[in-house]
C-alpha cells in the first residue's frame, strides 16, 4: 500500500511541477511580447527623437 501511495504522490508532484513550468513559460512569452512592443511603440520626445518607454 505504501509503494502505491508513494507513486501517486510522485505523479502528483510531477504533474504540479509540469503545470507550473508551463504557466511560467506563458508568462515569460507575454512579458517578452510586451517588452518588444515597448521598443516598437515608443513615444516621441521633445526634439523629434525617440523617448524612453520605461520610467526608471
Amino acid at each position: 500500500m505504501i509503494p502505491v501511495l508513494l507513486v501517486l504522490l510522485l505523479a502528483l508532484i510531477l504533474f504540479g511541477a509540469g503545470f507550473a513550468l508551463k504557466a511560467l513559460w506563458w508568462i515569460a512569452v507575454i512579458v517578452l511580447i510586451v517588452w518588444v512592443l515597448g521598443f516598437v511603440i515608443r513615444p516621441t520626445a521633445s526634439g523629434g527623437k525617440r523617448g524612453r518607454w520605461y520610467r526608471w
